[in-house]
């Protein structure tokens, strides 16, 4: 099959067939997390996002080198580069040394990812791994006269990049606003303009972290180290760069300036951007009470949340809105999404219990076309930047296929072997490879399969003492727990719904 994959540029704000620069191969960078804190449910979208990118493109046949960076450095508490350094802040808050707050929420991030079933990148660069490369490219962009020093900081010239440059045209900012503050040097402020932003940052001697560098002791810009990894990692072009909506200005817009600056060519062919988390209709914030931790999701430990919910179910829930779209938290919703995730994992559990039996007199030329229709129809809906709320819809509908051919509504020879083969396949791939929703608990499946067989053996022998009241109770139950009981002539069979 062959694919015309489409991508949302957020620089060009259309859908764009994705050519790479250099076929098969694709460079991918997305921004990762400061480890001065546990990583966030916001976060988490974003990386979740382009996991699925990363895993759709590796199965197309692309070979892809992810780039996510770790920022253990240089993040103040203004993106403008002044403020609190946030690593700084927790460290003197935690009683810990710099680097011990960054391996702990570093070791965090990494179960995080792991529980949720995120693939590790091809590359994890840390910023404190490459203050030579950041050092290197504010020697650059100072020689292409795009920057200048003040008191032992370096900051990037805007108002003098935009003579030549367009800036601001990624996050739709009217930036002659910021300029209208411009003011000349004066001893007292260290910017010239507004706008300006830091590239190498002065920290004071008692700072905790700080690196020697041309212009005396300091810190890089938060800005500058994802343009300096990405560059050293993905060349000096490179075709996707992720993020959060949030992180469109001004991290994204400095990213692209600072390149351009450096090296003269626009970085990066595909902007995309991950669209935030609100809970209960209000924007997530520790203000409102409304933020909570993946943990806190799983465990059910929040306030706000009526119990906990499995990983699995939470990134099913997730995928269940397109990337691009605003996605709710509600108890209500994340429910359904339990119920609806169950569904589709029976289907794929009864897809490979399914025995092919060849009966000719009983094919079907529409049937058969139905079902390679949708199994072109789901990879259509992805390759539409990656839509997976389509692509999850269609699964459904072959979900009821699969329980069709089980159930025998529909004979399994109505289709032929290579159909039913395709059919597997597909489903298979998006559930494992490409959703990546297939991990489970396996400790916790035993047990729940140890129990299931104890509590059917119990109502087997109430069923042969004919005490069917006690039999119907204990199926009813069940049922209330999510678990559905089938008696065939075949036995007892149960499924998660």
């Amino acid at each position: 099959m062959e694919h015309q994959l489409k991508i949302y540029n957020s620089l060009s704000r259309e859908k764009e067939l994705f050519v790479p620069l250099n076929p098969p191969h694709v460079g991918m960078y997305s921004c990762g997390p400061t480890v001065y804190n546990e990583v966030h449910l916001g976060n988490l979208r974003t990386f979740t996002t382009f996991d699925v990118v990363f895993r759709y493109l590796t199965h197309l046949g692309y070979k892809v080198r992810y780039v996510r960076n770790i920022t253990d450095a240089g993040h103040l508490t203004n993106d403008a580069g002044e403020g609190v350094d946030r690593i700084e802040e927790s460290a003197k808050l935690e009683q810990l040394e710099p680097m011990e707050v960054v391996q702990k929420y570093t070791n965090s991030f990494h179960e995080v990812c792991s529980t949720f079933n995120l693939l590790p990148p091809s590359i994890e660069p840390t910023a404190t791994g490459h203050i030579v490369e950041q050092i290197e490219m504010v020697k650059q962009i100072l020689k292409n006269g795009y920057a200048y020093e003040s008191h032992g900081s370096v900051y990037f010239d805007v108002r003098k990049y935009m003579e030549k440059y367009k800036y601001g045209e990624l996050s739709g900012r009217n930036v002659d606003d910021l300029l209208e503050g411009t003011r000349d040097l004066d001893g007292q402020e260290e910017k010239k303009n507004q706008a300006d932003f830091a590239i190498w940052k002065s920290v004071a001697p008692n700072h905790l972290q700080r690196w020697v560098s041309p212009w005396g002791e300091g810190i890089p810009g938060w800005h500058l180290e994802c343009s300096a990894m990405g560059t050293k990692y993905l060349g000096k072009q490179f075709d996707i760069h992720g993020g959060g909506m949030d992180l469109k200005f001004p991290h994204h817009e400095c990213e692209i300036a600072q390149s351009v600056g450096a090296d003269g060519i626009e970085p990066v062919r595909y902007w995309m951007h991950a669209n935030m988390l609100t809970v209960n209709g209000d924007k997530m914030s520790k203000s409102k009470g409304n933020s909570f931790l993946p943990r806190e999701l799983f465990e059910g430990t929040h306030p706000l949340l009526d119990k906990g919910y499995a990983p699995m179910a939470v990134r099913f829930f997730m995928l269940q809105a397109h990337y691009r779209s605003t996605l709710d938290f509600t108890n209500e919703a994340l429910q359904a999404a339990e119920k609806g995730f169950a569904r589709l994992m029976n289907a794929y559990k009864v897809l490979h219990e399914l025995s092919y039996v060849n009966d000719t007199a009983k094919r079907s030329d529409a049937e058969i076309a139905d079902v390679k229709k949708l199994c072109k129809e789901v990879y259509e809906k992805m390759d539409d930047d990656f839509n997976t709320a389509e692509a999850i819809a269609v699964l459904f509908d072959m979900a009821k296929k699969i329980n069709s051919y089980k159930e025998g509504v529909i004979s399994i020879s109505t289709i032929d072997e290579e159909t039913f083969n395709t059919l597997k396949t597909t489903f298979t791939a998006f559930i494992k490879d490409i959703l990546g929703i297939d991990k489970e608990e396996k400790q916790d499946d035993n047990v729940t399969e140890g129990l299931m067989e104890l509590i059917l053996e119990l109502r087997k022998d109430v069923r042969a003492k004919k005490d069917f009241a006690a039999s119907d109770k204990i199926r009813d139950l069940l049922l209330k727990v999510g678990i559905q009981v089938k008696d065939g002539k075949e036995g007892t069979t149960w499924t998660k719904n």
